[in-house]
């Protein structure tokens, strides 16, 4: 994906990080917070950077709260470590929300630009909300696991305007930052493409981007 990704018209390849959990790729684990794993995934990092550099790409992390590097100060170590110039972070700030923070939209929202807005390349459009179980969170639709899945835990991810994501404060930190980065909508059934479209386009308009 590397070698041919610039054929394809972008720079970028993108991955989460994994969990050591192993019937899951959402699930933590607990080795997932060792720093055994943790270096041990600075390694691959830094291994796909350095291929990536030979034919102009850029890797991209996409953290997720349930996996090796998933928090605020993760992600700022893992890019103080590596210290790769053709690396970056996917701005996807409904990510980082667990039964910690859940209830603290905005603080965690703020604090995910201030730390890290210098990294972000590209970004994510869907939401959050607290769930009503704890199980692993599918879309009845027919497709690949990492296509149906809508969270893990007690916070659910399902597509923007649909949760308790503060769009109005995502989208003025994100324009004042980088006013034209990408920003791609997922996790949407068909059902939800029209009415999720909907919501970022009357966000943005509403905002003046």
């Amino acid at each position: 994906m590397f070698r041919f990704a610039r054929e394809l018209g972008t720079e970028f390849v993108a991955s989460e990080t994994g969990t050591y959990n192993l019937e899951s790729d959402w699930v933590w684990h607990d080795d997932n917070g060792s720093d055994q794993v943790y270096q041990e995934t600075c390694e691959v990092i830094r291994d796909l950077t350095n291929f990536a550099a030979d034919w102009g790409s850029t890797f991209i992390v996409e953290n997720y709260v349930n996996n090796v590097i998933g928090s605020v100060d993760q992600v700022k170590r893992l890019f103080n470590d590596v210290k790769a110039k053709n690396m970056g972070l996917i701005c996807d700030p409904s990510n980082y929300f667990n039964d910690s923070n859940i209830e603290q939209v905005d603080m965690q929202l703020n604090l995910i630009f201030d730390e890290l807005s210098p990294v972000m390349k590209i970004a994510h459009a869907k939401d959050c909300k607290r769930a009503v179980s704890t199980e692993e969170k599918h879309a009845d639709i027919d497709a690949k696991e990492d296509k149906t899945f809508r969270g893990s835990g007690a916070v659910e991810l399902p597509a923007a305007g649909l949760g308790v994501l503060n769009y109005d404060l995502f989208l003025q930190r994100l324009a004042k930052d980088h006013s034209n980065m990408p920003l791609i909508i997922e996790h949407l059934d068909a059902g939800d493409i029209a009415s999720a479209k909907k919501f970022v386009d009357d966000a943005l308009v509403k905002g003046g981007y």
